[in-house]
């Protein structure tokens, strides 16, 4: 009788604590889901945030291009901190080793339901016309080129006018007298900067020289280093290129001339984001200066318009350096010098006032020459 009793206290307790632990665990459960809720919506992957995404089609350079490609993905990285996106997470890019990964990277974004679709470069242009239009639920962006469709916008740079201001510092900064200008692909687009830099060192000597090639590619630096090689071994100091990644291969020549002869001036002038870094070479750094095109603002600012129910489609944003779109830099605070400077930003201040208009072409070019 005296262990029956004993049992049935036991069964009592062990029934009471199961009970008890079941209510924890519900408990517990609930804390846990509120938890896992909160962090949810803390990560935008709920709400309004989460209504919004956007990626973006490399050019052939790739997203590393330490260029064009870059500094679009870092607007967009920026765009994403600040709403609390990641990459896979509400913005993405697709890499594009050539042009026949363009269509195919388009349709899968596209597939995967991004609301917009920035395409970098003007070599898009026709696979971001197709797309408009075989996909018209989807907006999509491109930048250096002009898409007609009512769901695309078009984004262009004032190119020309930072590559006159890097022009002024190129002929100022030039001891031979003879500059070097190298392009990735002669089209349109990248004529803007030649016209531009020409412009540029001719308004501070009409009689320095420009030798201008093209590498045919953007990403090529075996053939922008052969090209900095010819431009340096003929008297040329101080090199711009337009090319992204074949630039590289400029910043590479420089580098190397400057580690057999550190005494040697020679000099390359970055293109479409501060490429300081790029010059580096132990002590020294070949890097003058760079025409930053703020690709980063302009991917940005699409990403907030589209984002506030106010993407632009069918119209064309321009950015120059009153749009705070184009700049150049002083990174290299020995190299570009106070009176460098100086005279960059009283030239600056003309094509603000419009006392001077600077060549988009080579036929605006040679116009320009012949009023100097």
């Amino acid at each position: 009788m005296k262990n029956s009793k004993i049992v049935l206290i036991f069964a009592l307790i062990l029934g009471l604590g199961i009970f008890l632990s079941a209510c924890g665990s519900s408990a517990n459960n609930k804390d846990t889901d509120t938890s896992a809720n909160e962090k949810e919506n803390a990560s935008g992957t709920e709400g309004e945030v989460t209504d919004f995404s956007i990626a973006m089609v490399t050019d052939q350079g790739g997203v590393d291009d330490k260029s064009f490609n870059q500094s679009a993905w870092e607007g967009l990285q920026e765009f994403g901190e600040e709403n609390g996106l990641s990459k896979g997470n509400g913005i993405n890019y697709a890499q594009s080793t050539g042009q026949a990964d363009f269509m195919p990277n388009i349709t899968r974004l596209v597939r995967d339901k991004y609301d917009v679709i920035l395409a970098t470069g003007f070599l898009l242009k026709e696979d971001i016309q197709k797309a408009a239009e075989q996909f018209p639920e989807s907006n999509f962006v491109i930048v250096d080129e002009t898409v007609d469709a009512p769901n695309a916008a078009s984004v262009a740079f004032a190119e020309h006018q930072g590559s006159f201001l890097v022009g002024v510092a190129a002929a100022m900064k030039s001891e031979t007298g003879k500059l070097g200008f190298v392009g990735g692909i002669d089209s349109p687009l990248i004529a803007k900067f030649e016209a531009g830099f020409v412009a540029g060192a001719k308004s501070v000597n009409p009689d320095i020289t420009v030798d201008v090639q093209y590498a045919e590619h953007f990403s090529d630096p075996a053939k922008g280093k052969l090209i900095a090689s010819n431009m340096y071994d003929n008297g040329v100091d101080v090199i711009y290129h337009a090319a992204g990644g074949t630039g590289n291969g400029v910043f590479n020549q420089a580098k190397d001339i400057k580690q057999n002869d550190p005494d040697r001036q020679v000099w390359v002038i970055g293109v479409d984001r501060d490429q300081h870094e790029e010059g580096q070479i132990g002590e020294n750094n070949v890097t003058l200066t760079s025409m930053v095109k703020r690709v980063d603002v302009a991917a940005k600012e699409v990403a907030n318009l589209a984002k506030n129910g106010e993407f632009p489609g069918g119209e064309t944003l321009e950015f120059g350096i009153e749009e705070n779109g184009i700049a150049i830099t002083t990174s290299n605070e020995e190299a570009m010098t106070e009176d460098i400077i100086q005279a960059v930003d009283e030239w600056q201040e003309k094509i603000l006032n419009g006392e001077v208009e600077v060549p988009k072409t080579r036929e605006e070019l040679k116009t320009f020459e012949e009023s100097l």
